[in-house]
């Protein structure tokens, strides 16, 4: 296993955030559930399955052999300094919420498992596929 690239995980990170952020945002602007903030959630949950995916394949086009696992947290790591920066204070908290509240909500954490899970996966299956 190689060291991490920054420069591939930074720009795959970023691709994986504004998939996200985009369509969370946008879900709010299709009132299909009673509570828009579960629905929100639901819909960044979804979207990052593919979202995570383009970002592996990205990132893993180059020829990169890092851990999946390490990947996955480390694209989490930019996604969280990126809502930390941009996220919150744009989108958190003129409506009520701030870090705290974000960060310390399980639905975040819940997403944070998902998307270095599916990072994981990705790369299993990628290593499984180039052995064949």
């Amino acid at each position: 296993m190689k060291t991490i690239n920054w420069k591939s995980t930074i720009i795959s990170a970023i691709i994986v955030y504004v998939l996200g952020v985009s369509a969370f945002v946008a879900s709010y602007f299709v009132p299909v559930m009673e509570d828009p903030d579960v629905q929100a959630n639901w819909v960044l949950s979804l979207v990052l399955i593919p979202a995570a995916i383009l970002g592996a394949h990205i990132y893993y086009r180059k020829g990169h052999t890092t851990n999946g696992f390490l990947l996955g947290a480390a694209m989490f790591l930019i996604a969280g300094i990126l809502d930390a920066i941009i996220t919150v204070p744009f989108f958190i908290m003129p409506y009520g919420g701030n870090h705290w509240s974000f960060f310390t909500d399980p639905g975040f954490w819940l997403i944070a498992v998902e998307y270095i899970s599916v990072v994981a996966a990705y790369w299993q299956i990628e290593r499984i596929i180039i052995k064949d």
